[in-house]
């Protein structure tokens, strides 16, 4: 029986655990391979907080603390305890190293700390580890036990409440507006960041929540098992709960939580009813083939299934209700020939559309007329340079653009167009010069905030978050929601919900504008190059920019629909919005863009109309004929 109840506790100890990893790892796309010392350094924190001082044993073990707390403030110290590990971590790797390079450093930084905690015996009795920990209200309970294994299957209990609890935290997060950031950032987190956010910030939460969740895991398996030594944090645990993690389900909790059972649980359980009798077999022979068993899992599931037993589901946000649902819940009396025009949908791209969404784009004529260029300067670079070891990528390059113009950038391939757009957006810093955006000097300012501003960007790729839904796309660049903050989300989906039913009915307006109402629902990814083309337009233009710099926006798009996506830029700069476009299509150019500004091996070579243009010799020269 008490072995069931371990299993109980366990299970419960591992799902709290792959909650957190899956939070940061399949959410955040975190790849914490030092995960393991969050809960080890949680597991340490409970148990000298619930120890008495090490002089009232004997001696026989050293460590600091000692404090002889009454529960639960033990496992409440061991949630902050990784909660405060997650903030150095995130300051100094997550702000210098990103991806691939940051999970060596965590994983590095796992193994020395191990080997500190190993080696240093005044911190927590070295190698030994701290023993003899208190049992949570053991004593308080004694008195009233009746049967041997009550006070386990109470605990027990308590651990899977507590295991539901972070489930349900989790889910609160992960199913709200910034939730849906963090999936963003895993899925492109330089597009995330050029749509206003905050990639450090986001980090840290992910961090912080991951490490205080695992922490908390820590805590309550110390307080079950009595003891804890650096043995039982070794680097590869880790691995063991990201096997669980991948093999569940990546992004999916339940998946988490099922990864748990089947892993740790399971399939370590299972392992070590196998016996060696065999003498003249290696005694470690079995432990090594069960890491060998688990590494074979991980490979198999990588290649056959990746997406794991519970696959992270699709976040379908359903239409507006159509006129037989409205006629079902009508007020008496209302007129239904009303509810019957208003529920006929605008034809796509109309006035109509444009107008019953709040959407800036205007109906599509054949031709707009072109603005008189005349407003204020909204953007300028002066003698901006960019350097990439040596190589003059941008080289003091001054350029100005005028508010409500849609301005063309053409050159050769090579000539720094992209680099110079990097530059303005802030995705690349300067080597030289300064760049004034409405009159301030941004030269300094991270990218996510230039967003905040108003300046907006879209990539030369396409760049969409392919496991975000279209509609999703769209939402994370709402810039107003309430819900897309940790705070937010925290509270609950009443707090945020009115921002998201605005932010949704503005990105179903856009949707329909670029005539994508069918694939609303469709993963971006699973779109063709034009649609995902327009997913970066409109995903731009939900974030309501004063002034936005297109890389090719029309790259790889049919002739037909490049018009159309013209036409709404033209109606754009006429609604007051300013444009920098770089195209290679000349015929765009000419018949869309005024003025046009050529630029080749990294500098500024002439400016004017494409008429104008044609005329030039050096012009021609660089870029029409070389």
């Amino acid at each position: 029986m008490y072995y069931l109840i371990t299993l109980l506790v366990y299970g419960a100890v591992d799902a709290i655990a792959c909650l957190g990893l899956s939070q940061q790892f399949g959410v955040a796309g975190v790849t914490n391979f030092g995960f393991i010392i969050f809960q080890a350094v949680g597991a340490y924190v409970a148990a000298v907080l619930a120890l008495p001082p090490d002089t009232a044993n004997g001696g026989f073990q050293i460590y600091v603390g000692g404090l002889n707390l009454p529960f639960p403030v033990p496992w409440i110290g061991a949630a902050v305890a990784g909660a405060l590990l997650a903030l150095p971590f995130t300051f100094l790797v997550g702000r210098r190293l990103r991806g691939d390079f940051a999970a060596v450093g965590l994983l590095v930084t796992a193994v020395l700390l191990n080997l500190l905690a190993t080696n240093y015996r005044q911190l927590f009795n070295g190698d030994a580890g701290v023993s003899l920990v208190p049992a949570p209200l053991a004593a308080q309970r004694s008195m009233f036990v009746t049967t041997s294994n009550a006070y386990q299957y109470e605990f027990a209990a308590g651990a899977i409440l507590l295991a539901a609890v972070v489930y349900l935290f989790v889910r609160r997060i992960t199913e709200s507006p910034y939730g849906r950031t963090l999936r963003a950032m895993r899925d492109n987190d330089k597009v995330a960041d050029s749509l206003g956010k905050n990639l450090l910030s986001l980090r840290t939460g992910a961090m912080v929540v991951g490490g205080a969740i695992a922490g908390l895991s820590g805590g309550i398996l110390v307080s079950f098992i009595g003891v804890w030594s650096p043995a039982a944090w070794s680097y590869a645990e880790t691995i063991v709960l990201f096997t669980a993690v991948i093999i569940g389900g990546a992004g999916n909790h339940r998946g988490a939580v099922l990864g748990a059972i089947l892993v740790p649980v399971g399939f370590e359980e299972i392992t070590r009813f196998i016996t060696n009798n065999n003498p003249s077999l290696p005694p470690n022979l079995l432990p090594s083939l069960q890491w060998v068993a688990i590494g074979l899992l991980i490979v198999v599931f990588l290649w056959a299934r990746p997406q794991g037993v519970l696959p992270e589901r699709k976040r379908v946000i359903p239409p507006p209700p159509t006129l037989a649902q409205r006629m079902l819940h009508r007020v008496p009396g209302q007129d239904v020939s009303r509810v019957r025009q208003r529920t006929k949908p605008p034809a796509p791209g109309s006035a109509a559309a444009a107008s019953e969404a709040g959407s800036p784009v205007r109906s599509r004529r054949s031709r707009y007329p072109r603005p008189t260029g005349d407003g204020p300067e909204i953007l300028q670079a002066i003698g901006v340079s960019k350097d990439f070891g040596g190589v003059h990528a941008v080289s003091g390059v001054s350029i100005s653009v005028r508010r409500g113009t849609l301005t063309g950038l053409i050159g050769p391939n090579g000539a720094g167009k992209s680099t110079l757009l990097s530059l303005l957006a802030g995705t690349e810093k300067v080597s030289a010069g300064k760049i004034i955006y409405q009159g301030r000097d941004i030269t300094a300012l991270p990218a996510y905030r230039r967003a905040r501003t108003g300046l907006v960007r879209t990539f030369q790729l396409a760049s969409e978050f392919k496991r975000l839904t279209v509609l999703e796309n769209l939402l994370t660049a709402d810039p107003a929601n309430r819900g897309d903050s940790f705070l937010g989300a925290a509270a609950g989906r009443r707090y945020w919900l009115a921002d998201e039913a605005r932010a949704v009915d503005r990105a179903r307006a856009l949707i329909d504008s670029f005539g994508l109402t069918a694939n609303a629902n469709d993963y971006a990814g699973d779109l063709s190059g034009g649609q995902r083309r327009l997913v970066e337009i409109m995903r731009a233009l939900m974030s309501e920019p004063d002034m936005l710099l297109l890389d090719e926006p029309m790259a790889g798009v049919h002739p037909e629909l490049a018009r159309k996506i013209g036409d709404a830029l033209r109606g754009l700069c006429q609604d007051g919005m300013t444009i920098l476009m770089v195209e290679h299509e000349l015929a765009i150019m000419d018949e869309f863009c005024e003025p046009v500004i050529v630029m080749a091996d990294g500098g500024v070579l002439a400016e004017g109309t494409m008429t104008e243009l044609r005329d030039r010799t050096e012009v021609v020269e660089a870029y029409l004929v070389g």
